[in-house]
């Protein structure tokens, strides 16, 4: 009696072998796996025939682990896997996949298409893009508020005064009012291509050898008075001379930034300290104030263009929001670094930090 071999069980047989194809599915089968994006094909079952490297790279995947298993066991995404059945039914689908979550989460552009007998899946990481195209938008959406605001009253103001004919009063009224909303937009025009120049590096840095402290007690000097209005008071501390090799404009703008920045957001009775100090083979500009100071979650954003932390706390006359964006860009292109610090309720420190002379 002739016996007949064993019959292998499904665990016998190796996953990572796909089942045979003609010549035709080989050559398939190398082009998906030679290309230099992340793809893979399924079956029209759903069980992965080719996972090529980009793909295993993307998605954190041995090919071992993936030829031969269903997708969903490959890649634990429903969506991913909903968009492969589409492309099995005929369908091409494409979409933004998030996989992961909260700092981790990531955007995948996947899309989906009937390939051969099964699908094919193409993907790409556009976490980047999408941030970008977000900030972008926030951006322009951000600029035009903070133009058509000025903008709209100064028109209200201009028909009133229009309106009215010759009448004085309303001249009197109207007139001295339009002044601060022009010297408004003008400032915000200016910051934007300050900001635009740094952000593109095109910036050129007029080095000279001076006292750091300088920098200090002109930023002093030019808030004096307002810091005396305010009721807040304005000090200096400079233990020591610390001489830099940097641009003395550039860093006056930044301390100015700075400090305008702390008296805003100090109460009266409060106090801001210019500080100037050398710390190893560093040279530090520190700022600190007594005000409402800056919750946790938003300080890794107070660097961003237009970010208000709470708006209901700005006083009436209000920076541009552009003031520590163009600070920290400038502090870079000396090769530096400007960081905040802040228990909130309790104030906050800004240092910049670059290599002393």
């Amino acid at each position: 009696m002739a016996l007949r071999p064993p019959r292998a069980r499904d665990a016998d047989v190796p996953r990572d072998v796909p089942p045979p194809a003609g010549e035709d599915g080989d050559r398939a089968a190398r082009l998906v796996d030679a290309l230099p994006f992340a793809a893979f094909t399924v079956d029209p079952r759903g069980r992965v025939l080719v996972f090529n490297a980009a793909a295993c790279a993307l998605f954190d995947v041995e090919r071992g682990r993936a030829v031969g298993r269903a997708l969903i066991e490959v890649v634990p995404s429903v969506e991913l896997e909903r968009m492969v059945q589409g492309a099995l039914a005929g369908e091409t689908r494409t979409g933004n996949v998030p996989f992961g979550s909260g700092a981790r989460e990531r955007f995948y552009g996947v899309t989906a298409q009937p390939y051969e007998q099964g699908a094919m899946a193409i993907a790409a990481d556009r976490t980047a893009l999408l941030a970008a195209e977000k900030m972008r938008s926030d951006f322009i959406g951000n600029v035009s508020h903070e133009l058509r605001t000025p903008l709209s009253a100064m028109k209200l103001m201009l028909e009133t005064i229009q309106a009215s004919g010759d009448d004085p009063e309303a001249r009197a009224l109207f007139l001295p009012q339009l002044q601060p909303e022009v010297e408004r937009m003008i400032r915000l025009v200016e910051d934007l291509l300050e900001l635009a120049r740094s952000e593109s590096g095109t910036v050129a840095l007029r080095l000279e050898r001076f006292e750091l402290g300088d920098i200090a007690a002109s930023a002093i000097g030019m808030f004096a008075r307002r810091a005396e209005e305010l009721g807040v008071q304005l000090v200096q501390e400079t233990p020591e001379a610390v001489l830099v090799d940097a641009d003395r404009g550039r860093l006056t703008q930044v301390a100015v930034n700075l400090v305008d920045n702390a008296l805003r957001h100090t109460p009266s009775g409060g106090r801001v300290t210019v500080e100037v100090r050398r710390d190893g083979a560093d040279a530090l500009l520190r700022v600190r104030d007594t005000g409402v100071g800056i919750p946790y979650a938003d300080l890794p954003r107070v660097f961003e263009r237009f970010y208000v932390v709470d708006r209901s706390r700005a006083r009436e006359h209000t920076g541009t929001g552009l003031g520590l964006a163009i600070a920290k860009h400038i502090v870079e292109a000396h090769s530096g670094t400007l960081a905040a610090d802040s228990v909130y309720g309790r104030g906050a420190t800004f240092t910049v930090r670059i290599k002393a002379a």
